[in-house]
């Protein structure tokens, strides 16, 4: 099937939630006040706490008329108890997986689905990065919870293509086998408007197929005039966005890179990614390395335009993952995304070139390791760069 290329709708308005005390809290209340249909798709779900609420609040909506659908990647949801299924199910809540992972499919079993939507009345849309585990939505003794994460709610036009992304996957096969057919391809954007309030579009990624998402990507760092800074959690860039933040550094282009530090759940992930450090800080990249907690933010800010959502932009997920973002042009979002990078920045590690050339030996062969087990991955999986 050919993916649209959706294109910018206007009279849009968002609004920005940072960690799971502002974004859990708002996406219950929206849930709980829902009158028509409730649609979740999502890749990280486990039996705890958070799930316990939503799940109870899922059940009284179904109870008092409300459509509820929810599809979960079947490997993200490995950690979902079947006595959590079987209460969705018997509570009257239509449950599908992604994908179920099979003994003998092979290759197969890598395509996930990395998507995070929770759409309501087919009004109002979340996008981000949560799932619905306690890591994400349950703040923990010192108030705040042990992910660093955002949702997005937007409401306007634009979710009505929302609506239409949820309904295609919905409708498709459960189970994927193989490769999808059809060759990887380019697609024409559509053009970028002049700055205004309120515009949104739709940006996807089907790493086999269509990867219009990284395509708008490279198309705002080659048009960077002022700043591009970049949050994600995986730093391992393909070589077009490694050469296109480089390149936009070096005319002169204020490039952040917003990165995990120490706490986080992949630590070879954050080694394979410090190879890159020392060529990205000779072209004048600024290199962050957030420190309180795990970084799990996706968020891209270029001059005047904002991309949000899954997406990692790494090697892994352009490759093997659907995933979705909404591409944002809009003032007060500019500003609220730049003061949420601000806010990070100073509770982060700004590395050095000398700092990098300085790292002891032992660390040294941990990047180098990490490094060849990264490329030998890309090599070996056939993932294009």
């Amino acid at each position: 099937m050919v993916k649209p290329i959706y294109p910018w709708r206007e009279g849009n308005t968002f609004e920005l939630l940072m960690d799971g005390h502002r974004f859990f809290p708002r996406m219950l209340q929206a849930m709980e006040q829902a009158r028509n249909s409730i649609d979740i798709q999502l890749y990280l779900v486990e039996s705890g706490r958070s799930l316990q609420q939503v799940t109870d609040i899922l059940l009284r909506a179904v109870a008092r008329g409300v459509q509820v659908r929810c599809r979960f990647d079947s490997l993200g949801s490995r950690e979902l108890t079947d006595a959590d299924r079987d209460l969705l199910t018997r509570g009257g809540v239509e449950l599908r997986f992604y994908n179920p992972l099979n003994l003998w499919g092979g290759r197969s079993n890598l395509h996930r689905d990395h998507r995070k939507l929770v759409i309501i009345d087919q009004r109002n849309v979340f996008i981000g990065g949560t799932g619905f585990t306690d890591d994400f939505c349950i703040p923990g003794p010192e108030g705040h919870c042990l992910w660093h994460e955002q949702m997005l709610e937007v409401q306007g036009p634009v979710v009505a293509d929302w609506v239409e992304v949820f309904e295609q996957q919905w409708q498709a096969t459960e189970r994927r086998s193989g490769r999808p057919p059809g060759r990887l391809r380019r697609v024409r954007l559509p053009p970028h408007p002049p700055t205004a309030d309120g515009l949104a579009r739709v940006s996807l990624t089907d790493g086999l197929t269509h990867r219009e998402l990284v395509q708008a990507l490279l198309a705002n760092i080659g048009r960077a005039r002022q700043q591009v800074w970049l949050a994600t959690p995986y730093f391992a860039p393909t070589r077009r966005i490694h050469r296109a933040l480089m390149e936009a550094a070096r005319r002169g282009v204020d490039v952040r890179l917003l990165l995990c530090g120490e706490i986080t759940d992949h630590p070879a992930v954050r080694y394979a990614g410090q190879r890159y450090y020392k060529r990205l800080l000779a072209a004048g990249v600024r290199i962050f390395e957030y420190q309180p907690r795990f970084l799990h933010l996706k968020t891209v800010l270029v001059d005047d335009w904002v991309s949000l959502g899954s997406s990692n932009f790494d090697h892994w997920t352009l490759h093997w993952n659907l995933e979705a973002n909404q591409n944002i042009i809009d003032r007060g979002m500019t500003r609220a995304v730049e003061e949420s990078f601000v806010a990070d920045f100073a509770e982060s590690r700004e590395w050095t070139l000398d700092d990098w050339l300085a790292l002891p030996w032992y660390h040294r062969l941990k990047i180098s390791l990490w490094g060849v087990v990264n490329r030998a991955v890309v090599s070996g999986l056939d993932v294009r760069r």
